[in-house]
């Protein structure tokens, strides 16, 4: 797991939401105590960090939160159809893919499955 040795995990009572397994704040994971993490999660979650660090790390929440608000009143699942997360779920499991992703990857493929 040596590709993870700079990521940033902190644990926490209050975060995050039951439902999740991990959420990224400003590329830091945050993990409630007692969870383990799989390569692949923090992969996920790098991948977030990426698209963050691009966008700026506001101007990455704010379009977000407008996607999730948009997509609520919209036929399907509002998370898992956000363009950032099937960039990320698309991904996750290529543990190489911050090494060859171009910029704004998460805007190139918005069709189709996670």
């Amino acid at each position: 797991m040596s590709n993870f040795a700079s990521v940033k995990i902190v644990r926490s009572r209050w975060l995050p939401p039951k439902d999740f397994l991990a959420i990224n704040l400003l590329g830091v994971i945050v993990i409630r105590p007692g969870t383990m993490l799989s390569a692949r999660t923090i992969n996920h979650e790098r991948i977030h960090t990426a698209q963050m660090r691009e966008l700026g790390y506001v101007l990455f929440y704010l379009l977000y939160v407008l996607e999730w608000v948009v997509r609520l009143f919209m036929r399907g699942n509002a998370y898992y159809n956000l363009t950032f997360e099937r960039e990320a779920y698309r991904h996750e499991a290529d543990l190489d893919y911050l090494k060859h992703r171009r910029h704004f990857e998460q805007w190139r493929r918005t069709k189709g499955k996670r």
